[in-house]
């Protein structure tokens, strides 16, 4: 709760200004954000592994924790899918967002996304295959990448960067572009995942209007370390 402090002293009059401390979660609080966390994971795992059909006790046995508990957290296991979804969506958007807040080119930070992304889906397999089941219908979500794709195509194209008159067509040939991308180094473990990342990415660039040259040098640009990122707190 609030505590009230002096901080000053101005004109012998003393002013008083109510100072609120960061509550702290309770330990009931606290036991239930771990059992939704452990739903929300244990979620995610089955929709990785296509196990869309799975009844929620085998769900609530991955995830340790009782039927009783589900229903204090979920209506159904749909509405569980749908967090664990939008929960795996927010932590890449997030990610994306801390790993391009020192571009101001919109170009850069479509294309510095792209690359990670790319790379990303070795590194983070369970949420890249969670991308992948969803496929385009992540398109029509407000969360995760597709909204801040749209965005960087729309602020390219003001600022000249992008030749594009219509970003909802751009958007979705990007993302079969990137999804394509996903099943390719799914499927052929030993090809070079930065390389193909690049690539692709180049490709994309192409088809927003770049030329080829500046195409290739912006994908040349170094990145972030990921791996670092990765481990570091979000």
């Amino acid at each position: 709760m609030g505590t009230d402090e002096i901080i000053r002293t101005e004109l012998g009059l003393l002013t008083w200004v109510a100072v609120t401390a960061p509550e702290k979660p309770s330990r009931l609080e606290r036991r239930k954000q771990r059992t939704r966390a452990a739903l929300i994971g244990a979620a995610q795992t089955f929709i990785a592994a296509g196990k869309l059909n799975a009844p929620v006790l085998e769900i609530t046995q991955a995830a340790d924790v009782g039927m009783g508990s589900f229903y204090n957290h979920f209506d159904s296991k749909e509405q569980l899918f749908d967090a664990a979804v939008a929960e795996a969506l927010d932590a890449h958007g997030a990610l994306m967002d801390r790993l391009t807040d020192d571009l101001e080119d919109p170009a850069e930070v479509f294309a510095r996304s792209f690359r990670l992304t790319g790379r990303l889906f070795r590194r983070r397999p369970q949420e890249s295959q969670i991308m992948l089941a969803n496929g385009l219908q992540l398109l029509a979500s407000d969360r995760g990448l597709a909204p801040r794709a749209r965005r960087d195509i729309e602020a390219g194209a003001r600022a000249g960067r992008f030749l594009v008159d219509d970003p909802d067509l751009a958007l979705a040939v990007a993302a079969g572009a990137l999804m394509g991308l996903g099943r390719l180094l799914r499927d052929q473990p030993d090809r070079d995942d930065a390389a193909a990342a690049d690539k692709v990415t180049e490709d994309v660039l192409r088809m927003l209007g770049m030329d080829s040259a500046e195409a290739t040098e912006i994908c040349r640009r170094p990145l972030p370390d990921l791996d670092a990122s990765l481990l570091s707190p979000m």
